[in-house]
């Protein structure tokens, strides 16, 4: 396989399960829940040089990635508060390279994205924690990908995502011996 795209995607690409379960539901809420902790507790001992080194060639530096799960979980937790409050709405996409490239990235510490992530992080498992199946089978429509995406599989989706960058700051601290 290409080292690169090991470097890109270190636990592999989302696969929604062909059932999901109240296991798996919970599973995905938990690991929402989590995420916040456990990237705190990865860069908390980082220093300048080791936030601004890219987890990979022509990738994000560490605070990037930071900065950048923040930013894509509000607009996640924005597209569940919308599948539940309207009928299969079309969401916005965002750029998200350009965003990592934004003063609010570049001139804000880290932990001010992590204090961030742990309150959104807790509205939106909150919330989670509340759903009811018919909830859960609601959907909103990703224009960018043509078709509609219901709670479920974006929940599933964004606890590989928050376990994705994860990974990729995990890794590189494992290759630099950043222990």
């Amino acid at each position: 396989m290409d080292p690169l795209y090991d470097l890109k995607f270190p636990i592999g690409q989302y696969e929604p399960p062909a059932v999901f379960t109240d296991e798996i539901l919970k599973s995905y809420i938990n690991e929402i829940k989590v995420l916040p902790t456990l990237i705190e507790l990865e860069v908390q001992q980082l220093d300048a040089h080791q936030l601004d080194t890219p987890y990979r060639p022509d990738g994000w530096t560490v605070a990037q990635v930071v900065h950048h799960v923040p930013d894509s979980h509000l607009n996640a937790y924005t597209r569940f508060k919308l599948a539940l409050t309207e009928e299969a709405p079309l969401i916005r996409p965002y750029n998200e390279a350009a965003w990592a490239l934004l003063p609010d990235v570049s001139n804000t510490p880290v932990n001010v994205s992590l204090t961030l992530l742990h309150a959104l992080h807790t509205r939106w498992t909150n919330l989670l924690d509340s759903l009811t199946e018919e909830q859960w089978a609601r959907a909103y429509i990703h224009p960018e990908h043509g078709r509609s995406f219901d709670l479920r599989t974006a929940a599933g989706m964004y606890a590989w995502h928050g376990k994705h960058h994860l990974a990729h700051i995990t890794r590189l601290k494992d290759r630099n011996n950043w222990y």
